[in-house]
């Protein structure tokens, strides 16, 4: 599921992050037709809240997103690039927890989307890895959750590839797009993360 536009605050956080064959940056204005590439079909929006994308609505996802630059300050909001092109996007913001002040350990949600002209190359894996190296790099973070569709099964085989442990199956618990649906969650701590080891 990718929540980039939801949640919050923003301020200044890692304008890049690069890794063996991609670029995770923040938005900039212009990424709305490569956005609009693969979150305007509707075998990538299937298990999305939201519906495929027209233009408008991928120009107003850019400018949402390009302010979402610090998970410290709640959400981080980063495009997936590749070669110049973009070919994913993933997200991560703070969970609000009972008992959680500002001086104790918090949750971060991850979430993410990729272009299907791009599969089976392991784009996927290595950008949301990275993407949770930088939540766990983010001070007071010490667990990682994504929660998905229970349908998805291509999001939940990245989770369980890069080391995340299936929590909960949570039955019908959401009313997504006309109907119900189950929601399957997958943790990690920051102790268990290979780059803490």
């Amino acid at each position: 599921m990718d929540m980039a536009d939801v949640g919050g605050a923003t301020t200044t956080a890692p304008e890049m992050i690069r890794t063996d064959r991609l670029v995770l940056r923040t938005y900039r204005p212009g990424d709305d037709r490569d956005l609009l590439t693969f979150y305007g079909r509707s075998d990538v929006c299937r298990y999305l809240l939201n519906e495929p994308w027209d233009l408008v609505e991928a120009r107003e996802a850019v400018l949402t997103r390009i302010s979402r630059r610090d998970l410290a300050a709640g959400v981080v909001a980063l495009a997936v690039e590749c070669d110049g092109r973009v070919v994913g996007s993933v997200s991560a913001w703070l969970v609000e927890e009972s008992g959680c002040t500002a001086e104790t350990a918090h949750t971060a949600e991850v979430g993410w989307a990729f272009s299907p002209d791009f599969g089976g190359r392991g784009f996927a894996t290595e950008a949301v890895t990275a993407l949770i190296d930088l939540v766990f790099a983010t001070p007071r973070l010490r667990r990682v959750v994504a929660q998905m569709d229970a349908r998805n099964e291509s999001s939940a085989r990245l989770a369980r590839r890069i080391g995340m442990r299936r929590e909960a199956h949570f039955r019908q618990n959401a009313w997504i797009k006309n109907e119900w649906t189950d929601t399957v969650v997958f943790a990690k701590l920051r102790s268990e993360w290979p780059s803490n080891l």
